[in-house]
């Protein structure tokens, strides 16, 4: 089965650089909800090169600009998912861009430690 992140479409690309592009999520958890991705296949964040993490930190202030602009966010989670016991489900690094907004996440606040919620925050 083909990468789903490898060779975009041009129309699915919101926003780029020269090593990476961002599009939406298929499976948004908030209406905004973007992944940042390098053109390079390559599974790890840890296995892309110093430029591309540069690119990626550029292009997350792009994308920060945008979504501000159209949506007004109140807050943002910025993640990404390390391997297959991290949830990561496509290998091929990508980074979570998700707009959030007060009271989306009920109780629980939103923070990057409701991904455990048998842990507590």
């Amino acid at each position: 089965m083909p990468c789903p992140f490898c060779n975009p479409a041009p129309e699915d690309i919101v926003v780029a650089n020269d090593l990476c592009y961002a599009r939406y999520d298929i499976h948004p958890v908030s209406p905004g909800h973007l992944l940042v991705i390098p053109f390079r296949h390559v599974a790890s964040y840890f296995d892309t090169t110093d430029e591309e993490k540069m690119a990626i930190t550029r292009l997350i202030d792009d994308c920060r600009a945008l979504t501000d602009r159209d949506l007004a966010p109140d807050g943002y989670n910025i993640g990404v998912n390390v391997g297959e016991v991290a949830g990561q489900n496509v290998m091929h690094v990508h980074i979570h861009f998700i707009p959030r907004s007060r009271g989306d996440a009920g109780d629980r606040g939103g923070g990057v430690r409701g991904v455990m919620p048998c842990k507590p925050e």
